[in-house]
């Protein structure tokens, strides 16, 4: 049975530029999250962060 592999190597570029994408703005939103809380008042990052917890029901107290 002869199989046509050219159909095969045309998806595949586009999907290694999805994957590529998806690295970027994974990394990139990584960045901007540890940043932004690296540089916002204690408190703040504190009661995001405690919020967050009571939210998904973890105990914190």
């Amino acid at each position: 049975m002869h199989t046509n592999n050219s159909a095969s190597l045309e998806h595949s570029a586009p999907v290694v530029a999805t994957k590529s994408l998806q690295l970027f703005a994974a990394a990139a939103l990584g960045l901007v999250i540890l940043f932004s809380v690296g540089f916002a008042p204690m408190d703040i990052a504190h009661n995001a962060a405690h919020d967050t917890r009571h939210s998904v029901a973890f105990p914190c107290h």
